[in-house]
């Protein structure tokens, strides 16, 4: 400090100013350019989320319109899980039978399951069933199954007196009403949804 003193002002002031130049410069190279770094950055995320906001705001008058198309989606899923239900429920199944069957006044006396069918999307699921009863009762019956929501298909349909339900394949013979004229048996197929099932790789079982 001694050496500094024995200067002469105008060389102290032009020290003085020298270090306050070099001060100013390794500030602004370490803490002022750091800081606008972090600005320039906090800018351009604002930005970016600025754009976002506006992109997302021209759908805000369609949101109703999507909310609307979400719900019909969603009352069409549950209308096809009644049509083709998405579980095997064979109870459920063997009930709506029995039920239509007593409003069409027949008589449900067997269930045989028969193997199921695995398709792409659906399986399906196969009864041998045997009934009897007068004649227009039977026609009501098959009618009133083809109108149910859920699909049930009838096939390989068999009619046949009750004084020869033999001639129908009917399992077993039962002690008929006086107004029951007809034995039947038939293929009641029901269907269930799954997930696509992926084709098995060569050499697998």
């Amino acid at each position: 400090m001694g050496n500094f003193n024995e200067l002469s002002s105008i060389k102290q002031w032009g020290i003085l100013a020298v270090v306050g130049v070099v001060l100013t410069v390794a500030l602004y190279f370490t803490v002022f350019n750091s800081k606008s770094a972090e600005n320039a950055t906090a800018q351009k995320a604002l930005n970016d989320k600025l754009q976002e906001n506006a992109e997302l705001e021209k759908y805000r008058t369609k949101l109703d319109d999507i909310e609307r198309q979400l719900a019909s989606l969603k009352q069409q899923l549950e209308i096809e899980r009644h049509i083709v239900p998405d579980e095997k429920e064979v109870d459920s199944f063997m009930k709506m039978l029995n039920a239509e069957a007593m409003k069409a006044g027949i008589e449900l006396r067997r269930y045989t399951a028969r193997p199921t069918s695995n398709k792409e999307f659906y399986t399906e699921v196969p009864f041998e069933v045997e009934l009897d009863g007068p004649y227009y009762s039977t026609l009501n019956f098959f009618d009133r199954v083809s109108k149910l929501e859920r699909i049930v298909n009838i096939g390989q349909l068999l009619v046949a007196s009750t004084k020869k339900p033999a001639e129908a394949k009917a399992a077993h013979t039962y002690q008929y009403q006086a107004n029951e004229s007809v034995v039947a048996t038939c293929l009641a197929t029901t269907f269930y949804s799954h997930d696509q099932v992926a084709p098995s790789k060569p050499g697998t079982k």
